[in-house]
C-alpha cells in the first residue's frame, strides 16, 4: 500500500476538475499538497518516508533547499529528519534566489525539496542558484512525482510517491475540459 496516497487521498489533497498549471499545460486533477501539509502529522510521515528513499538510494545530505512557497515546509521536515539544516529560495523579480542571509558552501551536498514535482522547471531554477555556490545537488526530491521521470537533467527524482497525471496544451483539450473554465491553483505566475 502507497502509505503517502493514503494521506493525501485522507487530506483531500486529490482535485478534479479543470486546472492550468504553473507549467501552462492543463489538466483534469491537481494535487494540493498544502491540504497534507497543515497536518504536522502527516507532514511528518511523509518526510520520513522521503528521507528513508534517500538513504535506500544511497544519497548522502547535507543540506535541504525547499524552493518558496510549496517546498519550503516539507524541506524544514525532511531536514529535521535528517539531522542537518533546511533553508528556501524564493522569487525576487519572478528570478529565483536566496535572500534571508542564507548562504550555500561550496562542495555542499544539496538536495532540492518541492510539494510536487511536474516539468522540474522550479525545481531547476533552484538547481542554478546552488550550483552558482558550488554546491553539488544530489537529487530533487518531492512529496509527489508527477513528472513521469526519475531523473531530470541528470539528476535524480526521489519521491514519497509517483501519481501519473495527464496533462494538455491549451489547443489541445479534451472535449471534456473544454466548456469548463479552468482554475489556476499553482503558486507561480504563469506566463504564456
Amino acid at each position: 500500500m502507497d502509505k503517502t496516497l493514503d494521506l493525501l487521498k485522507k487530506s483531500d489533497a486529490l482535485l478534479e476538475g479543470h486546472f492550468l498549471l504553473s507549467s501552462g499545460k492543463h489538466s483534469d486533477r491537481y494535487i494540493q499538497c498544502a491540504k497534507l501539509i497543515e497536518n504536522p502529522a502527516y507532514c511528518e510521515e511523509v518526510a520520513e518516508i522521503i528521507a528513508e528513499n534517500l538513504k535506500e538510494a544511497g544519497i548522502e545530505v547535507d543540506l535541504c533547499v525547499g524552493p518558496a512557497m510549496g517546498g519550503v515546509i516539507i524541506s524544514y521536515e525532511v531536514a529535521r529528519v535528517l539531522g542537518v539544516h533546511a533553508i528556501f529560495t524564493e522569487r525576487v523579480d519572478n528570478e529565483m534566489t536566496l535572500r534571508r542571509g542564507f548562504q550555500i558552501k561550496e562542495g555542499t551536498k544539496v538536495i532540492i525539496v518541492e510539494d510536487v514535482i511536474t516539468t522540474g522547471k522550479s525545481s531547476f531554477e533552484t538547481v542554478d542558484v546552488i550550483r552558482g555556490y558550488g554546491a553539488e545537488v544530489v537529487a530533487l526530491t518531492s512529496i509527489v512525482n508527477r513528472s513521469g521521470k526519475d531523473e531530470i537533467n541528470g539528476v535524480p527524482v526521489i519521491s514519497a510517491t509517483k501519481i501519473n497525471v495527464s496533462t494538455w496544451d491549451p489547443d489541445d483539450l479534451p472535449d471534456n475540459l473544454k466548456d469548463i473554465p479552468a482554475i489556476k491553483p499553482g503558486s507561480r505566475k504563469i506566463t504564456e
